[in-house]
This record gives structure tokens, sequence and C-alpha cells, in this order.
């Protein structure tokens, strides 16, 4: 079993879906195939929810409108019997009709209204594959994706709901589901945050022990910086399951944070692929290391850097367990730390608690926040060993580095720079760590 994940710019129209129908055929065995809400779509229906929090009921009216008019159009565009066409409206009007229900429901929540998206585009999708004599079942994720924890999903659970799916379904070659939505541990129907299409897939690929997992995106892989700000980079055939959850936490937007983790302890190896160039190899993520040092560069906005200065921290045994009960009490997370003898300085991304947050370290110390910053970070299996990572620490001489955090990881150095200076930072590691060397070694 395979399992192959597509997401919104791979769906976002007739003629991306008509390139995956030829990925999925030209793959022999047994797929799950799990698609996202078009490109666009999943905005929409936060806009939506909004609008109707706010009792604005034109603006609802229009972006409902707006959506339904789209997946009658690909539904127009996709499918050519006339027959299929009118049974494909008519269970499609049948689900938007469901969406405008919820949204008269005082009580309905922003993730069961967010979720139709891929509702949506999964029963158009199943129906097309199948006119294109692609026998498929499609299955409902809400069936099955039972996971209270997102941090820690329970891969039992999911595998135990998903056999007993399979079991009342026809048995097919290929399965249909949606990516992103979940059922919680109060059995409400939640969602796996945005991007957690791709952690759907390697939670059911761990939930089916898979050959492998897919992920069919817009670009070639894992590039080794990004390609958005620097020009001349390259995509990386291989990387590490550490290599890529590094690079996933610390921004890489091709890859959902936390996609490895269900599939690194069983070994099953994920492919980044190009949906409008699959004969490109695209990157595989697996347990082996591909060389060692410098690999790739990404970075991650929303930092927030706050110091705390206190004379009593000197010599003070339990000082920073203190500190560090602030935040778990508010359950933050903290990316980056570094100390000196009176002052500790650490980077969050979840601000909705930083008030409160503030107010209890008060009583520790002098208190500094800096916001708008961005944390770059340089990613290699044994980076701290490779001979041309000092050539990081130049970046010293022409921009102001706020933190650094050297050794915590063997794989991973990360610099703390404003966000202003971030595309310029990104610009100036790439020529320092790659571009140079090439030139040296030419």
């Amino acid at each position: 079993m395979k399992v192959l994940k597509f997401g919104g710019t791979s769906v976002g129209s007739s003629e991306s879906i008509r390139n995956v129908k030829n990925i999925i055929r030209a793959q022999k065995g047994r797929k799950i195939v799990v698609v996202s809400a078009m490109s666009g779509v999943t905005n929409k229906l936060v806009e939506i929810f909004s609008a109707v929090n706010e009792g604005n009921s034109e603006v609802v009216d229009a972006l409902l409108l707006e959506l339904k008019l789209k997946h009658l159009q690909l539904i127009e565009e996709l499918i050519i019997s006339s027959e299929t066409k009118r049974m494909t409206e008519a269970q499609f009007l049948e689900l938007y009709e469901q969406l405008e229900e919820s949204l008269g429901n005082t009580a309905v929540s922003e993730a069961a209204v967010v979720t139709f998206g891929e509702s949506f585009l999964s029963l158009i999708f199943s129906q097309f594959l199948e006119e294109e004599g692609v026998s498929n079942t499609l299955l409902d994720a809400k069936n099955f994706m039972h996971v209270s924890n997102v941090e820690n999903p329970e891969i039992e659970t999911v595998q135990k709901h998903l056999k007993s799916t399979l079991q009342r379904e026809v048995t097919n070659e290929v399965y249909v589901t949606q990516g992103f939505v979940r059922i919680d541990r109060n059995k409400n129907i939640s969602t796996l945050k945005r991007g957690g299409s791709d952690y759907t897939a390697t939670i059911i690929g761990a939930a089916v022990n898979a050959k492998e997992v897919q992920i069919w995106t817009d670009i070639d892989g894992f590039h080794n910086n990004d390609p958005r700000f620097v020009e001349s980079t390259t995509a990386l055939t291989h990387l590490s399951f550490e290599e890529a959850a590094e690079l996933a936490y610390f921004g890489a937007k091709i890859l959902h944070p936390q996609t490895v983790s269900p599939v690194k302890d069983r070994n099953i190896p994920i492919y980044l692929k190009n949906t409008f160039t699959p004969a490109a190899p695209g990157t595989c993520i697996s347990s082996e290391a591909h060389g060692s040092g410098l690999k790739a560069i990404s970075a991650k906005d929303g930092i927030t850097a706050i110091k705390i200065k206190s004379n009593r921290m000197l010599m003070a045994h339990g000082f920073l367990k203190k500190i560090f009960d602030v935040f778990d009490k508010h359950e933050t997370a903290i990316d980056m730390i570094t100390t000196s003898e009176i002052a500790i300085s650490l980077t969050i991304d979840d601000t909705r608690n930083l008030d409160k947050i503030l107010y209890e370290l008060d009583e520790y110390g002098e208190i500094t926040v800096d916001s708008d910053h961005s944390i770059i970070c340089v990613v290699g299996e044994g980076v701290i060993n490779d001979h041309e990572t000092f050539r990081l620490f130049e970046l010293l001489n022409d921009l102001p580095v706020r933190m650094i955090s050297y050794g915590g990881s063997s794989n991973n150095i990360s610099l703390l720079v404003d966000t202003q200076n971030k595309v310029q930072a990104l610009q100036l590691l790439h020529q320092k760590l790659f571009e140079d060397k090439i030139l040296k070694v030419t």
C-alpha cells in the first residue's frame, strides 16, 4: 500500500487534476489518495465563518455563491458523461446544503465549516477518476482520523478505525479521502492545522504500514534555500528524517512541521514530488543520511524574543526551572534559548498568552521583548563538524544577529535576526555557504 497526498495547487484546476489522475494511474498497487481543498477554498471558508459571526449576511451569500460556482464549474470541466455529471452535481449540492445548514447553527465550530473544502473536492475527484476508468472508493476521513492529541497522534486508534472502515467499504485498488480533518478527543470535528494534509498522509501511512508516502506539491522537493527569496537554489535528492524535520519546523513551507514524526520510527520513506513535473526526482526523506555537512537553509517568521535579566540568576539553583514553568503553565513552546551569568534570552512563535507570561515573568527580573524577528536555520547531518560551517558566523560582519543557538543539535545551527533583514541574511548565507563553495571547487 502507498499513500499519495495532493495539495491545493495540485488540485486547483481541472487541468492540474488531470495531471493527478495520470500520476495515480501510472503507479501500480493499492493506494490511498489524500486530497486537500482546491487552492484558495479554505481561505474563503474562513472568511465565510468570520462574516457569519459578524452578522454580515451579504458577504456570506456572495462568498457562498462564489464557492458553489467554482465547484460546479469544476464538475462541468472535468466530467463528460451527462448522467455522471448530474449525479455529481446532485451529490455536491447535497454537501453544499449541509454547509449552509451548519452556518445557521450558532454552535458550529470553525473547523466544521472549513473542512467542507476537502469534502467538496474529494467527492468531485472520486467521480472524475471513476469516469476515467480509475475505479476507486471514497472514504470519509471523519470515520477514522480520530486524533485527540495533534502533537502525538494515536496511530493505533487511527489504525483500528481505518481497518474497520475499509472492511465496510468496497475493496478497491484506489481509495480517496480528505486531508486536514480530524476528530478530537470530544468526538468533535477539528483539524490538523494549516498544511495538515501532509500530516494526514503520514498518519495514514503509519496506520497501514505503507511502503511509502508521496507528497505531491508544486515544487521539485526540498531546496537548499527558499527559492522565493534566493536565486540559484537547487533541489535536494535526499534528506534524513532528522534533517527534514528540522527544516520543516524552522519554516520550510513545502512540508508540515510534524509530517515526519508518524513514519520515522516505522522507517517509511517520504517522497516529495512536483505534480507538474512528475519525472523530476524530487526529494526522498528516509532514515539514510546521504552525506554529512551543510545541506539547506530555512527561515521561520513571526518570532518574538524575550530577555530576562536578573542578578538573582547568578549561581541561583532552580531559577531556569521557574522561568520554564511559566511558559509550560501557558502552554507556550520555546524555540531557541541562550543564557549568560545574569540573563536568559528565549524565543516563542505563539504570542496568544504573551501578556500573561510577561506579567508572571516580571517578578524575576527586567524584561525586554523584541517582536517581528525570524529564525534562520542551517541544517545538515553533523553540520557542526563541517569545515565550512564557520563561514555562517561571517554574517555578524554584515547584519546584526540577535541570538545564535549552536551545539544543541549536531544537525542544526539557528540564528535570530530582525525580519526586515531576513531576505538579506538568506542571500548572504547562501553565497557564503553554497555559492562560494562551488566557486572554490571549480
